[in-house]
Formats: C-alpha cells, sequence, structure tokens
C-alpha cells in the first residue's frame, strides 16, 4: 500500500466525459497532473463525484485500470467499490482490488435498504473478508438514508482489514472516532468546511472536492497549519467555507465541472440525472464564487483567489 504518512489533501476526482459521453481520457490525465501540481496529495477514484453510480462495471474496471496508470504510484488511490448489494459489492472489490496500484476500496453505506447496525456491520466485514486491499468506510447518511453509528465505526476500526474512514457529518462523531480508534486508522472528513478542523481534531485529513478548484489555498491553509501560524490557517479556512458551499449550490459535481471547463481543463459534462448547468446557474455559482457574473460562460485562463 503506498505511504498516507502526507496524504492529508486527497481529491474525490471528477470523471471527465467527452462530446459522446464517453470518458475522457487524456482530459483526465491533464486533470491529474493539474491536481498534483495545484496540492493535491492522493485521489478517490469512481466515488459519488466521479458518477460512478451512472456507469457500467466494465467502464468502472476500465477506468480504475487506466487512472493508476497515470498516477503512477506517486499518490495514494482509493477506488469505489461500494453497492446495496452485499454479495455485488464483494465480487466487484475483490476484482477491483486486484488492479495493480488500487491501495484502498473504498465501500459506501449500502444504500436504499436501511440496514440496521448489525448488518451494517456484517456488509464491511464480508467485504473485507475477501478484498486483496484494505477497506475504506464511506459514512455518507446524507446520500444513503442510513447512518453507520460512531461505535460500529470504532468496532470495525479493529478489523486488519479495515484500514479508514471517509466520515460525513457532525464534528462530534469524528472526534468520538479519532479518539477511539488506533493511531494508525485513516480517518478523513468528507466535509470540505471540516477541513481545517478535522486535521487539528487528529484526522488525517479530507476527501475533498473543492480542491479541484482551490487546491492551492487548501495546501497553503495546511502547510501554514503545520507551521503553527494557526491564524493564517484560519483565516484561509474562513475565506474558503463559503465557496466551498457555493460548489454544492447546486447538484455535484455539475458546479465543480463548470469551473473546471472555464479555466480550460477537460472536465466535459455530467451524465444523466445530473445535469451540466445552465447559463443562469452559471451567472449564480459565479457570483457565490466572488466572480463577475459571466466568468464561467467561456473557457478563459480563469484564477480563482479566495479573498
Amino acid at each position: 500500500m503506498t505511504n498516507f504518512t502526507n496524504a492529508d489533501l486527497l481529491t474525490a476526482i471528477i470523471t471527465p466525459f467527452n462530446e459522446k459521453g464517453e470518458i475522457d481520457y487524456p482530459g483526465l490525465k491533464q486533470l491529474v497532473e493539474h491536481l498534483l501540481a495545484t496540492g493535491s496529495r492522493g485521489f478517490v477514484i469512481g466515488g459519488t463525484t466521479g458518477e460512478t453510480a451512472t456507469m457500467t462495471h466494465d467502464e468502472k474496471i476500465a477506468l480504475y485500470t487506466k487512472f493508476v496508470q497515470l498516477v503512477g504510484g506517486r499518490v495514494p488511490v482509493i477506488a469505489g467499490t461500494g453497492s446495496n448489494d452485499t454479495a455485488q459489492t464483494v465480487a466487484f472489490t475483490r476484482e477491483v482490488s486486484a488492479i495493480p496500484g488500487i491501495d484502498l476500496a473504498l465501500v459506501v453505506a449500502p444504500y436504499y435498504n436501511k440496514p440496521n447496525q448489525r448488518g451494517l456491520k456484517a456488509h464491511f466485514e464480508a467485504v473485507a473478508s475477501q478484498s486483496k486491499v484494505p477497506l475504506m468506510i464511506y459514512n455518507i447518511p446524507g446520500r444513503t438514508g442510513v447512518k453507520i453509528a460512531k461505535e460500529t465505526l470504532v468496532a470495525l476500526a479493529d478489523n486488519p482489514q479495515i484500514a479508514g474512514v471517509k466520515q460525513c457529518g457532525e464534528l462530534e462523531d469524528l472526534e468520538y472516532i479519532v479518539e477511539h480508534v488506533a493511531s494508525d486508522f485513516l480517518v478523513y472528513t468528507g466535509e470540505d468546511q471540516q477541513s481545517l478542523a478535522a486535521r487539528v481534531l487528529g484526522a488525517r485529513g479530507v476527501i475533498s472536492v473543492a480542491s479541484h478548484v482551490y487546491g492551492r489555498a487548501m495546501r497553503a491553509m495546511y502547510d501554514d497549519l503545520y507551521r503553527g501560524d494557526f491564524q493564517a490557517a484560519g483565516t484561509l479556512q474562513r475565506r474558503l467555507v463559503p465557496k466551498m458551499a457555493a460548489l454544492f449550490m447546486y447538484p455535484s459535481p455539475s458546479p465543480v465541472k463548470a469551473v473546471l471547463n472555464a479555466q480550460g481543463l477537460a472536465a466535459g459534462g455530467c451524465r444523466l440525472p445530473i445535469t451540466a448547468l445552465n447559463e443562469a446557474e452559471k451567472k449564480q455559482l459565479a457570483v457565490h464564487l466572488g466572480l463577475n457574473e459571466s466568468a464561467l460562460l467561456y473557457e478563459l485562463p480563469l484564477e480563482l483567489g479566495v479573498d
């Protein structure tokens, strides 16, 4: 497994699509290099932001295989493998975990079925027992309709084949998890607006969407923290918070794709049922990002600040 020691800022990377709706691999390569240059220290591929729910099995296998080649072992790679069907998740995780260069399998809590805590624990244990790489649990109740209790997460952390969690929710739960798991268990917040607080509380960092756009500022925020300049780090986080929120004012990843396209990075559109932003929505997003309302309507050398 690639070393996670410095992997504080991970990007849950989008999947670029071309005009035919196919995966744009040249665009993906360009984006990987851009994100590494602007502060990302690892990736989640095939997560919510990557629109994995709209991909076929073969598309995901091809995407993951190509992606690890593009990254070339420079930073950790976590691949999404979860579903609401335990048997299907076991099979797909086993297949993905055999791809050289995949460090962890991101397994979301089973959605729609609404299992209880005993069922959730059994689900992750079943998947972990068959995976060739450790799991990262993905706890995102706002999307799945089920919350993995903090006590359940702590119990699962004792499993040697479960290496971490992407935790979306209240800071109180994040605090509890950090306090009660081993120091080498990888605890990440999945909430951009918690990036600084999570790190201060002892989490490894953030799995971010905003880093597509504000990677330099987020990298500077963490570097300020490590230098002991808490005031500078806090100032950056406060300035970032409303912009991070704006990137979710329409269904994700349509806002971040609109910004990337305006920056000249090939992000393309979204797959239904997510639609690309229309002109009025782009104008509203631009205003919330502190830009001229026409800034996202055209491809141009757009540099987004945090002032």
